[in-house]
């Protein structure tokens, strides 16, 4: 099988890196990639946004499938222009990626699907924004309705913080935001793949989105996760399957926008039940980089199945007993202004001496030198026997990697019933 996958991140190297170890891969490219997938995939420099691009370098390579790794292709339609190629592709197509590209139109799929998941109001209007807020009360919740790379939403006490994120959310062309109650408890992100039908979950995982320790400072794309979790409800992943992916993906179909790739469920536990926080229509980073560590059953057959509409002969899924936890190695600056452009150094090394992976996200080549390019520049994956082994596996891995004025959490998975 020969294959092309689409991103440029950390989660795109995660998904090559398991590529490259299946047998039933022959040929893999990467599109435009980051020097770290380099190593695993031939590279071809082609904007991933540019639908018709993408389906002609497809054919030009005869790849079998299309993997779209980031949100943006996928609402820009890239999906589509390569399965007008003849090509398969996993992703949905730019009517159904509206699951993550409109909060808004989620939540009408959800409240027709009865999914359950928090109240909330559309504003377009600051006044609306205020009356929302003052409706339901601190903490506030202020989403973005478009994409804004995991950075669209505020969470806080404070009123005038959260009245000035909606103001500047709706003061955009179009802006629309999307206020929403509370909702108590620890989150989990769990992978349903889909081939419009049939739901097939992976499994669960948490991550870390605010930037500093004890889950302080803004809140970021996210900087670490971990799985499995122990401390989850028995019985999770088929309660979400039934209540949540499965009605969902009939929604969709029944308003003849079938959803065909992956539905990312991000959940709240909370003292009432379970509630959707959120969709997303790809994998998440940094979780999918723990499921993938995680995961014994071949990916490309499983991709492949999801793409062409059969993902109900695959047989059952087949995990590792170990657990994984990734941790992200952030840029100077970041979230708020990342410093691009310092040398890095010790990947090896720390690979070779601990047994990680690191997996680049905001990498690139400059004269011969590995630098930061991007706010989240590596994820560090250490997998072990239990939570803290693999805990100790990735911040050995880490202390061995150099990046001027770099910054990472130093407690992800420390508590992994939080």
């Amino acid at each position: 099988m020969k294959i092309l996958v689409l991103g440029t991140g950390a989660r795109e190297h995660a998904l090559v890196r398991s590529l490259a170890a299946d047998v039933q891969v022959s040929e893999l490219h990467a599109a435009p990639g980051n020097p770290g997938i380099g190593a695993d995939a031939t590279l071809h420099a082609v904007d991933p946004l540019n639908g018709d691009a993408v389906a002609a370098l497809a054919t030009d390579l005869g790849v079998d499938l299309v993997v779209v790794g980031p949100e943006a292709p996928l609402v820009a339609g890239v999906a589509d222009a390569v399965r007008a190629a003849g090509i398969a592709c996993f992703g949905p197509s730019r009517e159904a990626a509206a699951l993550e590209g409109s909060k808004a139109f989620a939540k009408d799929v959800m409240a027709a699907a009865a999914v359950p998941t928090a109240m909330a109001r559309v504003c377009t209007t600051t006044d609306q924004v205020a009356e929302a807020l003052d409706s339901f009360g601190p903490p506030y919740v202020v989403k973005e309705d478009g994409l804004a790379a995991g950075k669209g939403v505020v969470v806080t006490t404070d009123r005038d913080e959260a009245l000035a994120h909606g103001a500047a959310c709706v003061a955009k062309p179009g802006g629309r935001v999307v206020v929403e109650e509370y909702l108590d408890g620890p989150e989990v992100s769990l992978f349903c793949l889909t081939d419009g039908s049939t739901v097939v979950p992976l499994a669960p995982a948490q991550d870390f989105k605010r930037a500093l320790d004890g889950d302080a400072g803004p809140n970021t794309g996210g900087m670490g996760a971990y799985s499995p979790l122990d401390w989850a409800p028995a019985g999770l992943v088929e309660e979400v399957v039934q209540r949540v992916a499965q009605p969902t993906v009939d929604e969709m179909a029944r308003r003849g926008i079938p959803f065909a790739g992956v539905l990312y469920v991000g959940l709240a536990l909370t003292s009432r039940g379970l509630r959707v926080v959120e969709f997303n229509a790809r994998f998440g980073d940094p979780e999918t980089q723990v499921v993938l560590a995680r995961l014994r059953t071949p990916l490309a057959g499983l991709l492949r199945a999801a793409a062409t509409g059969t993902l109900g002969l695959v047989e059952p899924l087949r995990w590792s007993d170990d657990a994984a936890v990734t941790v992200v190695i952030a840029s100077h600056g970041y979230p708020v202004s990342a410093r691009t452009g310092d040398p890095i150094t010790g990947i090896d090394e720390a690979e070779r001496a601990t047994g990680a992976q690191v997996l680049h996200a905001g990498t690139a080549l400059v004269d011969g030198v590995l630098v930061s390019a991007g706010g989240r520049v590596l994820s560090v994956v250490g997998r072990g026997t239990d939570i803290e082994a693999a805990r100790a596996m990735a911040y050995a891995a880490i202390d061995l990697i150099e990046l001027p004025g770099s910054h990472h959490r130093t407690d992800i998975a420390a508590s992994p019933s939080r």
